[in-house]
């Protein structure tokens, strides 16, 4: 029993350390978007209605453009949430999740490979988005806490769960 209790954690570590070792890198997952097209100061916005703090970037665009994977992963998640509307939420490198939101429709399946060039979706305003103009929600959460992120802003705590999206995306130009 133990050694089958040791042999598991072992696993586990190891898959862990791979995760963490796998090479990142990003793009910008809405199709022909620039710098004008998301405000470099939306991460962790307060007031933002339900939510409270804004814990993502919205990326704005016409309906119907083109969303694509902004890493690879798997998709773990698809469909339809009360805020999200129409989201899938991608697990990629360093056990971050990927997570795209108010998509007018969903191009890929659940569990399916993606790489940066695989079109997971395409911009709508579904969720707490209808009404609004059309964009993307894209937001980084981390399965591990990083609780050095920790601060004394509203929601602060939560931080150690989100990484600003904003330097990745600049990163992309």
């Amino acid at each position: 029993m133990k050694k089958r209790l040791n042999r598991t954690l072992y696993i586990i570590l190891i898959i862990l350390l791979i995760g963490f070792l796998i090479p990142q890198s990003y793009r910008m997952p809405v199709e022909g978007a620039t710098f004008k097209s998301y405000s470099q100061n939306s991460y962790w916005a307060y007031p933002w209605g339900k939510s409270v703090t804004h814990k993502g970037v919205d990326i704005f665009a016409k309906k119907g453009t083109p969303i694509h994977s902004s890493t690879y992963g798997i998709v773990i998640f698809k469909g339809q949430i009360e805020m999200g509307g129409n989201v899938v939420l991608v697990l990629g490198p360093k056990w971050r999740l990927h997570y795209y939101a108010h998509l007018d429709d969903i191009t890929t399946g659940m569990f399916s490979f993606v790489s940066k060039s695989s079109q997971i979706g395409t911009v709508g305003a579904t969720g707490n988005a209808v009404g609004k103009p059309p964009h993307l929600h894209y937001a980084i959460k981390t399965v591990l806490p990083y609780p050095w992120r920790i601060d004394k802003s509203i929601q602060g705590w939560k931080k150690m769960f989100y990484l600003n999206p904003i330097p990745y995306l600049n990163e992309c130009f």
